[in-house]
């Protein structure tokens, strides 16, 4: 049984998809803390305040977009975050999301 989960080439995932992935918060917040840690993050490492299947529905709609790629270290899942990918696909996308915003925004 294969254990890595699949992913779409990032030339194959069209920017309504990305899109649909990023506007909801949960997700975003995936994407931020992996920015922010610069590292591979385990999915039950996250500070998420949704059940273990709704955070597991929130990586695979993340990973299926082409933003995050998963792979196993022993039992745990671990996500990164595709950005020089993604950077090359849709210059300025991530920046823009992960940038500090001015308090109040």
């Amino acid at each position: 049984m294969e254990r890595t989960p699949t992913h779409p080439d990032v030339a194959d995932v069209d920017l309504q998809q990305v899109l649909e992935a990023l506007v909801d918060p949960v997700r975003r917040s995936i994407v931020t803390q992996l920015d922010t840690a610069g590292q591979d993050i385990a999915c039950g490492a996250f500070d998420l305040e949704v059940s273990k299947s709704t955070a597991t529905h929130h990586f695979k709609v993340l990973r299926e977009a082409g933003l995050i790629r998963q792979h196993y270290v022993g039992t745990s899942r671990m996500n990164t975050l595709r950005r020089t990918e993604m950077n090359e696909a849709f210059p300025g996308l991530l920046d823009a999301l992960t940038a500090p915003r001015p308090h109040g925004r």
